[in-house]
């Protein structure tokens, strides 16, 4: 049976390039911006990640020239040394700060023969354009190159140990051009190394909290290998994928809010009465963030008002329906506002937490929305229990920040 986790030879930048290489994840930029960010910047692993910002402005980003490029500029950066592979399997400590958040995980290859039997478990549907992306990306690279991140129910003597380990100078100590920070150890001991292994062995699961594409993805990868190999290979590399791993109670959420485009026939009176058959509903005199769940502010006409549901309509048995998010839709999305599918729907739109709710406002205020809702952050236990319980969660759940960079450990597939 193989590990849940493995150490691997990370590519990496050389140490005096890291803060050059370290790049935004791939789809939290369009190629405009990708090209943007990377202008000056002839080793920004936006070059290996978005790789149509070195072809025509026109190229379509799924070209087959798209692979081929950032395939030729990873070569390129391992050609004259900007990365570096590792000689020995290690672990990385990884650290993000954001403001006075800070967390603390570790960058390690998660099997697939877990990710399959549901060890390593999901809460997403994946669609099949953006895997089929991944599948491409991974394949022309030979590598995996953003990693998924993980959560684990926290561990007091992992706990322990990386602090142990994040005691000594790091690898990297960067700021990136969003102000977040990012710090990298490796863990060079064979003991450490080995204990660190059996921790997460001793686990019941882990949990893909953002990266859900690129684990299919590297899924459908080492089967197509294994087909050509004709057996199967638990050691192979490409039987592992990219990972960092953090503690479920160091990981931060946000909100991830909605907007709706117009009221479904209604008018303001007419929303608020029946809004008001299934939450209590207060005028507020500020913009209203959510204290607790079941709480949610909605900004209408220019007025912010404070929504608590009534507790009879919650499923407490229920880990899906009983979430914030499914039931703003069962409550008020769908039979109000006639929201009958959110993953479709054309009239609604996602905000994340992080653009805060003067952003919903200017939405509404500036009349391409005509009512906005935001809403108290899903919580990591709540996500889990979707997982353990084999569910999805309703799209657009969870914003998670600080976001883990590209560039900074990869994973080459031997």
């Amino acid at each position: 049976m193989s590990s849940l986790v493995r150490p691997f030879r990370g590519l990496r930048p050389a140490p005096e390039y890291a803060a050059e290489v370290a790049a935004p994840p791939y789809d939290v930029l369009s190629s405009a911006e990708a090209r943007q960010r990377a202008a000056g910047k002839p080793w920004s692993f936006l070059h290996i990640s978005k790789p149509e910002i070195d072809l025509p402005e026109d190229t379509d980003p799924y070209a087959d020239a798209v692979y081929a490029k950032g395939a030729e500029n990873l070569e390129r950066m391992i050609r004259e040394g900007i990365l570096v592979r590792d000689l020995e399997p290690h672990y990385y400590v990884y650290r993000l700060r954001m403001g006075e958040h800070e967390q603390t995980g570790v960058v390690l290859t998660g099997s697939l023969a877990a990710y399959e039997a549901n060890r390593i478990r999901k809460h997403e549907f994946t669609r099949p354009q953006k895997e089929d992306d991944r599948v491409r990306q991974i394949t022309a690279l030979g590598a995996q190159t953003g990693p998924v991140l993980l959560a684990y129910r926290a561990e007091p003597r992992l706990r322990e140990l990386l602090a142990a380990e994040t005691a000594r100078e790091p690898l990297y100590d960067i700021v990136a051009d969003d102000g977040i920070g990012h710090q990298l150890w490796r863990i060079d001991r064979h003991d450490v190394i080995a204990r660190l292994t059996a921790l997460f062995d001793a686990m019941d699961a882990l949990y893909i909290a953002d990266g859900h594409h690129r684990s299919a993805a590297a899924a459908r990868v080492a089967a197509e290998r294994r087909a050509r190999a004709g057996h199967a290979s638990g050691d192979a590399s490409w039987e592992y994928f990219l990972c960092v791993a953090f503690p479920h109670d160091e990981m931060q959420i946000l909100d991830y809010n909605r907007v709706v485009r117009d009221l479904n026939g209604l008018d303001e009176r007419a929303l608020l009465a029946a809004i008001g058959e299934r939450f209590s509903v207060q005028r507020a005199t500020a913009a209203v963030h959510p204290a607790r769940p079941g709480e949610f502010g909605m900004y209408l006409a220019g007025h912010w008002y404070r929504l608590a549901i009534d507790p009879r309509r919650v499923p407490r048995d229920d880990p899906v329906a009983s979430l914030d998010v499914s039931l703003l839709q069962d409550q008020l999305l769908g039979p109000i506002l006639g929201i009958g599918d959110p993953r479709q729907d054309q009239r609604i739109d996602f905000v994340g937490g992080i653009r805060g709710l003067d952003e919903l406002e200017r939405r509404v205020d500036r009349g391409d929305m005509a009512v906005a809702f935001s809403l108290y952050p899903t919580s990591m236990e709540a996500l889990m229990a979707v997982a353990d319980a084999n569910e999805v969660m309703p799209p657009k759940s969870t914003w998670f920040e600080p976001k883990l960079a590209d560039g900074l450990v990869s994973h080459l597939l031997d």
